[in-house]
């Protein structure tokens, strides 16, 4: 199957449909921040933005991995992560994760978990419920997204959050530690979306344009961790927006761990006859909300 069928598939509505995996708990989020551990030299780790710089592309030279994401937002003090797990081609873009939404706070059954299906420009998601047949996937264009499905998809791509850090502005080496037995390199920084946006690869430039756009400042906060090779280990980052139903910014922390180098990875992209072409039954954002996060 062509792997860039995706542009050819249906489309079920405008941006919104999204929805809100993030934003379909009905959470008012509030910031995540990270600790201010105090900076080592750099000795061994090379330029610490020039390093950054590089890690999507020595990422694209590993080929693929397994994926472990997770998504953190805090609600009248209760703290709501969205965790998700798959494998990533770094080569394609193209991943799957199965992401499992937290027990709602009016104590409710947990959700079915939803697959998603990351492609260029597009995210693909199943068991969306809302109405949409169990069968059927739900087409979004991530390009149309005012977050550029940093946040939205309850799972922030992999290589898009690694090509985020082509934006790196600022950055320090913070030392060695050890992660799932492995040792990495740990470093702290700031990145800009503007700037990673005319950087990235063409799959991921309009996302993060619309990124750059959309959230409260372009400036996204990091924590990454690199093995010896240059590969990402785990890389935390802090977005904020300005949700359309509160005055200020919101904040979401998103982590990726990625492991399993050389993974073999099937993405199988849906046909157009099976992706769901009707309307959302359940919270159908307007047209002016659905270009924000959290509607």
């Amino acid at each position: 199957m062509d792997r860039r069928q995706y542009r050819r598939g249906g489309t079920a509505g405008r941006a919104g449909f999204a929805v809100g995996i993030a934003a379909g708990l009905g959470l008012g989020v509030t910031g995540c921040s990270f600790s201010g551990a105090a900076a080592e030299d750099g000795r061994g780790a090379g330029d610490p933005v020039t390093t950054l710089h590089r890690a999507a592309d020595i990422l694209r030279e590993a080929g693929s991995s397994k994926a472990t994401t997770s998504m953190e937002m805090a609600t009248g003090g209760t703290r709501v992560t969205i965790r998700g797990k798959g494998v990533y081609d770094f080569r394609g873009q193209l991943g799957r994760l199965t992401v499992q939404l937290p027990q709602d706070p009016a104590g409710n059954a947990e959700h079915r978990p939803i697959t998603e299906l990351l492609a260029p420009g597009a995210l693909f998601m199943k068991n969306r419920g809302a109405g949409v047949p169990a069968d059927k996937w739900v087409r979004v264009d991530t390009t149309t997204l005012s977050d550029g499905n940093l946040v939205t998809g309850g799972a922030t791509d992999p290589y898009a959050a690694a090509e985020l850090l082509r934006g790196t502005r600022t950055a320090t080496y913070v030392g060695r530690t050890e992660l799932g037995g492995i040792e990495v390199r740990h470093f702290r920084g700031t990145a800009d979306l503007v700037r990673a946006a005319s950087d990235a690869s063409a799959g991921n430039r309009e996302a993060l344009a619309a990124a750059a756009k959309g959230f409260a400042t372009a400036e996204v906060p990091f924590d990454a961790y690199l093995d010896d090779e240059g590969r990402i280990r785990k890389l935390r980052q802090s977005f904020g927006f300005v949700n359309g139903r509160r005055k200020a910014a919101v904040a979401v922390a998103s982590t990726t761990l990625l492991y399993g180098f050389g993974t073999p990875v099937d993405v199988r992209l849906p046909l157009p006859k099976d992706i769901y072409a009707g309307r959302i039954a359940e919270n159908q954002p307007s047209d002016e909300s659905a270009r924000e996060p959290g509607h």
